[in-house]
């Protein structure tokens, strides 16, 4: 069963346990502080949510997530606030840099199980 966002369970619970940190800028996530700055909030690396597999569901921080609302990951990724916080295509996570490489398109994700 998908969660409000989409989001099948299997796919949620492999991201769960893959992003323990910011896949942006590597802050580790904290469910103790009461700061949204370092909580976890489910992102689609590629900006469509018919895309919900693995390679381009993500946990970011909520400042990140906020940051790059709908702009596309390239775009963002030369934004003032990836400058700021030294955010650079070699420095965000694998599932990231794997995007950029090869951005994640729609496509019947039965076949690979993440329906």
């Amino acid at each position: 069963m998908a969660n409000r966002w989409g989001i099948p369970k299997n796919t949620e619970d492999i991201v769960k346990e893959r992003d323990i940190k910011c896949v942006y800028c590597g802050i580790v996530f904290s469910t103790e502080n009461n700061s949204r700055k370092d909580k976890p909030s489910w992102e689609h690396i590629v900006n469509d949510i018919r895309i919900n597999g693995t390679d381009n569901i993500a946990l970011c921080c909520m400042s990140c997530n906020a940051s790059k609302g709908s702009k596309l990951l390239e775009d963002w990724l030369g934004s003032k606030y990836c400058k700021k916080k030294e955010i650079t295509v070699d420095s965000v996570t694998d599932v990231v840099k794997k995007a950029l490489k090869n951005p994640p398109t729609h496509r019947d994700m039965s076949k690979n199980g993440e329906r």
